[in-house]
């Protein structure tokens, strides 16, 4: 029994530091996702080495101090996400309706057919915006029916799991389609007038996953593009989909501090949405990042509708003042020449 649990007190010290490794190696940057679940069973894993060996012995101290401070880190990585931090964005007091914009994100599922259950959740929620992802033609057909509420928008079916849709209610200026890294993985952006006249910027992002096969190059310098772009336009963005990666990771982290962008579940949350049957396995993959101009009205997880994902619903309010009181991560050390650099490797891995 002490060499078993010996043999996996190691691996999770190894697996929990595998991230520290910059390396874009698909199987390494797996175990960004599970620090949470790592936590959870490194926490078992101390209470059974407490009773199996000896804090008096060197060997038993030492395993025991190993466990406690890769537990400690990985808490302190997951810290942020928890209510017990403080929010990094405010909450609207007074928000008047005409400067809200409200979305909703969804990663579908290409081969769930659940359409109807999926379109009464958009029904439930009524927002001004809903961005889609893994939609193919099949659900082109299902989703034409929001074209009635939702004149305004922008489609491309695919049958790789990449394709998207995005229907507004808002005025849309210059939707494009764009694929930014990979000539098969396309992305939204555009400009959405609010009620109040103002313009906004929406970035709708869906790049590839980290596994076998697929290393993180093209979903890095993809995420990064979108923070380089974010920064350079200094204009009111949002930007959201299922960016494959947590908000904890080093990407994502490298992605907000290179582009000022806030991430409104800090303080409140994880807002886990992957994978949606299986609780134990679940971290946040959909995200919404937005400039310092707004502040939060009201953001949850939705339901399960057949997805492996959970729907996404946020409410923002652009209140350029905000800027002025809300603090915008900024680069540290050599962040851009990072960024530079990883752009530049996703494109070549991208072709």
């Amino acid at each position: 029994m002490k060499t078993a649990i010996l043999v996996i007190g190691i691996l999770l010290v190894l697996a929990s530091l595998a991230p520290l490794v910059r390396s874009d190696q698909w199987w390494i940057r797996f175990f960004d996702f599970p620090r949470l679940q790592l936590a959870i069973a490194l926490a078992g894993l101390i209470v059974a080495a407490l009773i199996l060996f000896s804090p008096a012995s060197l060997s038993g101290a030492a395993f025991l101090l190993a466990l406690a401070a890769t537990l400690a880190y990985q808490a302190w990585r997951v810290f942020p996400y928890t209510p017990l931090a403080t929010p990094e964005v405010l909450l609207s007091r007074d928000c008047e309706p005409a400067s809200r914009v409200r979305l909703m994100i969804a990663n579908v599922l290409m081969d769930n057919r659940r359409a109807e259950d999926f379109l009464a959740l958009v029904r439930g929620a009524d927002p001004d915006l809903i961005f889609t992802v893994e939609t193919d033609d099949w659900w082109d057909e299902q989703l034409a029916v929001l074209r009635e509420s939702y004149p305004f928008g922008l489609a491309r079916p695919l049958d790789n799991t990449y394709g998207l849709h995005l229907f507004s209610r808002l005025d849309l200026d210059s939707p494009e389609i764009r694929f930014l890294v990979e000539d098969d993985v396309p992305s939204v952006r555009t400009r959405v007038r609010l009620r109040s006249g103002q313009w906004i910027d929406f970035i709708g992002l869906h790049p590839r996953p980290p596994r076998p096969g697929q290393d993180t190059e093209q979903r890095d310098a993809e995420i990064l593009i979108v923070g380089k772009e974010m920064k350079e336009s200094n204009r009111p963005t949002i930007v959201a989909g299922d960016l494959n990666d947590v908000a904890w990771s080093h990407t994502t982290r490298l992605f907000r501090r290179t582009s000022g962008a806030l991430d409104p579940r800090i303080g409140r949350g994880r807002f886990s949405t992957f994978h949606a049957r299986y609780p134990v396995l679940r971290w946040p993959l959909d995200h919404v990042f937005h400039t310092d101009t707004f502040t939060l009205i009201e953001m949850r997880r939705l339901g399960y509708y057949g997805s492996d994902h959970f729907p996404v619903l946020i409410e923002l309010c652009l209140e350029r003042e905000a800027e002025l009181v809300q603090e915008a991560p900024a680069p540290e050390g050599n962040d851009r020449e990072e960024a530079r650099d990883k752009i530049e490797e996703g494109k070549e891995a991208g072709g």
